[in-house]
C-alpha cells in the first residue's frame, strides 16, 4: 500500500505502480538526500536530440532504473513519441507482478499493462491519456 501524492489516501494495485514509475521517471539522480541514487536519467535526457542514439539512450535509462527500483513492472516494451510543442511521450508496456515487491517475481501473463508518461514544459511530469 501506498501514499497517493495528490490526494494522501491510500493507493494500492495497478494505481501504485503507475505512481511509482512516475516517480522514478520524473526523479533526478542525486535530488533525494538521504537516497542520492534514487531516480533516473531520463529528466536529463528528455531534452536530447531524439536521433537514433537519442531514444537509444532514453530507452536504455527507462529500462535500467525501472529494472533498479520498481520489481513490480517488468518492461517489455518502450515506445517514444516526441511533437513539435515540446511534449514527450513514453508509452511503456509490460507486465504486472504485484507481488515482486515481496520476492514473488512470476509473472502473470494475463496482468500485461501499458502506461503513458507525459513531460510538456520544464519537470511537468504526468500519467497521459
Amino acid at each position: 500500500m501506498d501514499l497517493n501524492h495528490e490526494t494522501g489516501g491510500a493507493l494500492s494495485g495497478w494505481a501504485a505502480v503507475e505512481q511509482s514509475i512516475l516517480t522514478i521517471l520524473s526523479t533526478r539522480l542525486e535530488t533525494r538526500i538521504f537516497l542520492r541514487e534514487f531516480g533516473s536519467e531520463v529528466p536529463a535526457l528528455i531534452d536530447a536530440p531524439m536521433n537514433d542514439a537519442g531514444r537509444l539512450s532514453l530507452i536504455v535509462a527507462v529500462s535500467e532504473a525501472l529494472a533498479r527500483w520498481e520489481p513490480r513492472f517488468e518492461l517489455t516494451d518502450v515506445e517514444l513519441q516526441g511533437a513539435a510543442t515540446g511534449v514527450v511521450s513514453m508509452t511503456l508496456s509490460g507486465n504486472h507482478r504485484p507481488n515482486a515487491h515481496l520476492g514473488d517475481f512470476d509473472t502473470l501473463t494475463d496482468q500485461s499493462q501499458a502506461i503513458r508518461i507525459q513531460r510538456a514544459g520544464l519537470d511537468n511530469w504526468s500519467l497521459g491519456a
